[in-house]
């Protein structure tokens, strides 16, 4: 018969208990557990909510969907208790993310669907009497009041539907007496109460019933066969009626536990004792037995104080005589607990990792632990290994927590090896240990570090694009994806060019490339940021200064700023004769844009027009004579000095020196005439020395003006005007070298006129820069020094006008300012100026004539 289920709620400190009967029907509600313990649907499912339980079936399932338990398998309460009341299933109820745990306790309550039998006909757990019937034999001189006892009938239902009372039918001699204690029948007594006549009635036959209280009522009979027998007037007496014994549990077989003791007033057989247990029934059944001469009773059985804590033995005393007359104890064995069961630990939770930015208490995982022991043997203590960060907390009885202790930190520790020992109290104390093995999962809290501060790399010039300067190493203390670097260049310019076009970074391995070939005349050394950034999510990053330093190449060639070489120029050095030993002529002055030992010049001799007479410094460049002049020794010296760096392989150049032996300008002149256009001197020659005279005349007129009208002014501001001088501009060529510290070139003033071919873009330029003994003609020069050695000129065109130029030194201007008057110093100084205009017609026309001499030249 089904009964709805009765519902009990309370929930105390995550506990629900429910009460239903047994025999429900497979996906009966038991209850709507989401609601009693006050949670969403959605944190079932989100948690995984599952059902932990130690017993071997299931008989309840949680429905997350619905958050209901429901019943999974019969549930047979006599098969799951036995005789045990209350009878209750235990369980909790697991959550993950977080982890929670809920104690569930459900009681089973019992219904009537067993009736007292007395033969056990199958494995329903129907019990029966051990006989289906009884024959006694009776003295007819048994007394009213003899007790005959009978055995039991047992019943697995409990409560109102167990075993209630027995009747015994026909009820002419005997009547049934009921021992009860504490509401339950312990034993039965059928009793004599008119005496038996043999002669009446030799045979009798009674029926005894069992009945339960359920409704429906069902019961059980047995039939009870008696033969009257002669007299036997005394029964067996027990010392004792109740006899307590106790046993440990794990006794080994065959161990006596107590002995029984009877006496009969009887002699003979009728007073030879007999001992027999009356009835074994429950957790009695092969576990003792008694020695039928002495009443020694021993153990048959194991004992084990976890399934029984008590034994409780019926034992007859009959005699040998016909009578038939016995007597009844009880036997009360209590087994001692001794700590044979160790802790058993259940891990609850499947999960073995956590993350590393877990907070401290985080729940790692729940622990069981139970130990079947009593008192101080089930009273456990559980710990776990030291210098971890996990703690062991006790959240309820038999429940322990495993919680972080302080914060994780996968780069120090990747996982952790934690044992759990639990131990009872018990002597000696037992123990048991499992491992949880727990890894810790990475978060990207470390940015990539570089293995130094700064980087610097060297790159020699003209290199080839894409070739790899050297290599970024950065290191992520994280796993996996977190640690994964990538490169990067950080956004910047360098002469407001992106640092991108200069070099490259592979993302993956770090190693830096040249975008373009480095020129270390241009560029010597830049600087750059790089980034490393992981692949976590947020990226982390950290940045790192590159420093590239370009070395020179010998990839240049020595360069000659003085004395400057055109295609057509004639360039010559005075060196008077009577000129030291050591004399300084001039010096070399060449440059190297390459750096370092490249650009170390050294100066070499190659060949000279004479026999030796000069000689040049190897370091300085310096051109001196190491003899004497003689009158052997040619006007025109031409010297060819090469100026070779210090590189590997080296390079070079070469330079053409022209040096004038002689004594005075006209000597030089004519020398240096000679060889060009002598054929083309006497044409129209008169028209250029009319021309020069015009133009010297010219010259004389606008100094004499120039000079009168500075000397007026000057009179008219001071009375000392005889004590000043004209104004000297200096000015310097661009690039040239300063010679004047070497102290062999005297100081020279000089104008410089240009003329071109367009009067309005002439210009005049005054300076104070120039050279001893030096004549320069070049009727094909075709730019200034720094052009010449820097690029070609727009004036190496054809059609360009040329440059004409002379620098007269101190002694030769003075001789012709004395002589100019003479007709011979005329007509020589007429023949020269003929002849450099008949050459640079058309050309622009520059003439360098000291201030001071032109005064000296008009005042003669």
């Amino acid at each position: 018969t089904a009964y709805p289920p009765v519902l009990h709620l309370f929930s105390v400190l995550g506990q629900v208990s429910y009460t239903i009967p047994e025999e429900m029907a497979k996906g009966s509600v038991v209850g709507n557990i989401a609601q009693d313990l006050g949670l969403d649907v959605k944190r079932l499912k989100s948690g995984k909510a599952r059902i932990f339980t130690r017993e071997s079936i299931e008989y309840v399932e949680l429905n997350r969907e619905r958050g209901v338990l429901v019943i999974k398998d019969r549930i047979d309460r006599e098969a799951i208790c036995r005789q045990t009341t209350p009878c209750a299933l235990h369980f909790q109820i697991i959550l993950e993310n977080p982890m929670e745990f809920y104690s569930i306790s459900i009681e089973i309550t019992d219904v009537n669907d067993n009736a007292p039998v007395f033969q056990k006909k199958d494995v329903t757990f129907k019990i029966i009497f051990e006989k289906l019937d009884v024959k006694l034999k009776i003295s007819e001189s048994a007394v009213s009041g003899a007790k005959f006892i009978l055995d039991m009938a047992n019943d697995p239902d409990v409560g109102t539907n167990g075993l209630k009372t027995y009747i015994l039918k026909p009820t002419n001699n005997f009547a049934l007496k009921l021992h009860n204690q504490g509401g339950d029948i312990k034993f039965i007594e059928m009793v004599l109460e008119k005496p038996l006549d043999r002669e009446q009635h030799e045979t009798l036959s009674l029926v005894l019933t069992a009945v339960d209280g359920g409704e429906p009522q069902m019961s059980g009979t047995m039939q009870i066969l008696i033969s009257v027998l002669d007299a036997n007037d005394n029964a067996p007496v027990f010392t004792q009626s109740v006899y307590k014994a106790s046993i440990k549990e794990g006794a080994p077989l065959g161990t006596i536990v107590t002995t029984v003791t009877a006496t009969d007033a009887d002699d003979g057989d009728n007073g030879k004792i007999t001992y027999s247990v009356s009835s074994k029934s429950g957790n009695t059944l092969g576990m003792f037995k008694i020695n039928e001469e002495n009443g020694a009773v021993t153990l048959t059985g194991n004992i084990d104080y976890e399934k029984a804590r008590t034994f409780e033995i019926n034992i007859r005393a009959s005699n040998n005589d016909e009578g038939g007359l016995v007597d009844s104890c009880k036997l009360i064995v209590d087994v001692i607990d001794v700590n044979d069961n160790t802790p058993d630990i259940h891990i609850m939770s499947k999960s073995n990792v956590i993350s590393e930015d877990a907070k401290p208490n985080t729940v790692v995982t729940m622990i069981n632990i139970e130990d079947a022991d009593s008192g101080e043997n089930g009273k456990v203590k559980c710990s776990i290994n030291d210098d971890i960060p996990f703690a062991l907390r006790s959240t309820s009885n038999n429940f322990f927590s495993l919680v972080t202790d302080s914060d994780l930190d996968r780069e120090k520790e990747s996982g952790y090896n934690i044992s759990v020992t639990c131990s009872d109290e018990g002597v000696p104390t037992l123990s048991s240990s499992v491992t949880i093995d727990l890894q810790i999962l990475d978060v990207n809290d470390n940015a990539p570090v570089f293995l130094k501060k700064s980087y610097e790399g060297h790159i020699i010039e003209n290199n080839v694009q894409g070739v790899s300067i050297f290599t970024l190493n950065a290191r992520d203390a994280d796993w996996n994806q977190n640690a994964r670097v990538s490169y990067m260049l950080e956004d910047s310019s360098l002469n407001g060019v992106p640092v991108s076009s200069y070099v490259s970074v592979s993302a993956d391995s770090g190693v830096i490339h040249a975008v373009r070939s480095f020129d270390y005349e241009q560029i010597k050394d830049f600087q750059f940021r790089v980034k490393a950034q992981d692949g976590g999510s947020p990226p982390l990053s950290s940045n790192v200064s590159v420093k590239i330093l370009i070395q020179d190449q010998n990839d240049n060639a020595p360069q000659v700023l003085y004395p400057v070489q055109t295609g057509g120029s004639l360039v010559a050095e005075m060196v008077p004769r009577s000129a030291d030993v050591g004399y300084l002529v001039t010096k070399v002055v060449a440059v190297d844009l390459d750096s370092g030992q490249n650009a170390w010049l050294s100066y070499k001799l190659q060949k000279a027009t004479d026999r030796p007479l000069f000689e040049v410094g190897l370091q300085n460049g310096e051109i001196r004579t190491i003899r004497q002049v003689t009158d052997k020794d040619a006007v025109k010296q031409r010297l060819t000095v090469i100026v070779e760096d210090n590189g590997q392989p080296s390079r070079s150049a070469t330079v053409i020196v022209n040096v004038a032996v002689a004594d005075s300008f006209p000597e030089v002149l004519s020398e240096f005439t000679d060889f060009t256009h002598d054929k083309e001197y006497n044409d129209n020659l008169t028209f250029y020395l009319v021309l020069a005279l015009a133009v010297v005349s010219f010259l004389f007129i606008t100094c004499l003006v120039v000079i009168i009208s500075v000397k007026i002014y000057r009179w008219r501001q001071s009375r000392i005007l005889y004590h000043s001088s004209l104004p000297v501009i200096p000015y310097y060529p661009p690039r040239y070298s300063d010679t004047l510290g070497t102290g062999t070139l005297q100081h020279v003033y000089n104008y410089e006129v240009c003329r071109t071919t367009d009067s309005r873009k002439s210009d005049c330029k005054f300076g104070n820069a120039g050279s001893q003994n030096v004549l320069i003609m070049d009727p094909s020069s075709t730019g200034t020094m720094q052009r010449i050695q820097s690029e070609k000129s727009i004036l190496d065109e054809p059609d360009s006008p040329l440059e004409f130029i002379i620098l007269l030194t101190s002694s030769t201007m003075d001789s012709y300012c004395f002589d100019f008057m003479n007709r011979k110093a005329i007509f020589n100084f007429l023949i020269f100026l003929f002849f450099q205009l008949k050459a640079f017609s058309n050309t622009k026309f520059v003439l360098h004539i000291i201030p001071t001499y032109i005064q000296g030249f008009l005042i003669h």
